[in-house]
């Protein structure tokens, strides 16, 4: 059994108490993954926030690139791991690892953060810097215009939410607006924030890897 990076963050939450080793945040992920393996019941997760995040993420890259001069820089193909975890990072080159996060909305982008909103990212850009062993890497969140089918599937929430039966053109240009940043500078739509390797972290993650191995087997026998 070995991890995804993108999960990093469930496994490493904190248990409540100083007792446990593994909190009930990691033990559900796990206990998905032995559905996965014994029955192969995959848990699939998507939303209109994943869906634009993909549907975007090679505008983000560009945007990333054309902000902070970086040179030339492609999505990543290549899937990386080792003994304990696996991954696939959004950009790897000899010289750059960068994971891309595209904002849905304007509110939910870091203008204001100085810190990783999110601690999930911050473990999974510490395992993509253990599988490429890179000592440092940039967490890009980037403010794209949202794709078409996704914001006419907002004007329709928006028009259920009022009770709206016929077209009402406040609300399609209410939502149109938000979702449409081309009035803002372009280096306004870019925020990063650089993760440096932390050797203590990835050793961490090493060992509640080894602890989530053991929960595994005992699930794995018992169902």
């Amino acid at each position: 059994m070995k991890i995804r990076c993108s999960a990093l963050g469930r496994l490493m939450t904190a248990p409540r108490t100083k007792t446990e080793i593994l909190s009930k945040t990691a033990k559900s992920y796990i206990q998905e993954l032995v559905l996965e393996e014994k029955f192969g019941i995959k848990k699939e997760f998507s939303s209109r926030y994943t869906d634009k995040g993909l549907q975007c993420e090679d505008e983000a890259i560009n945007l990333v690139n054309d902000i902070l001069g970086l040179g030339f820089i492609f999505k990543n193909e290549e899937h990386f791991e080792n003994d304990w975890i696996t991954g696939t990072p959004d950009v790897n080159t000899n010289e750059i690892l960068l994971d891309i996060k595209c904002s849905y909305e304007a509110h939910t982008f870091p203008f204001f953060e100085n810190e990783i909103p999110s601690k999930d990212y911050f473990f999974q850009l510490q395992g993509y810097l253990w599988l490429t062993n890179k000592t440092e890497a940039l967490l890009c969140y980037c403010l794209v215009n949202t794709p078409l089918e996704i914001v006419e599937d907002e004007v329709r929430r928006e028009h259920w939410k009022h009770f709206k039966i016929d077209e009402d053109l406040e609300i399609r240009e209410y939502v149109e607006k938000k979702h449409n940043f081309d009035h803002l500078p372009g280096v306004t739509k870019v925020k990063v924030f650089k993760v440096e390797r932390d050797e203590t972290v990835i050793w961490e993650i090493q060992n509640k890897v080894e602890e989530a191995r053991i929960y595994f087997n005992q699930l794995i026998e018992t169902i």
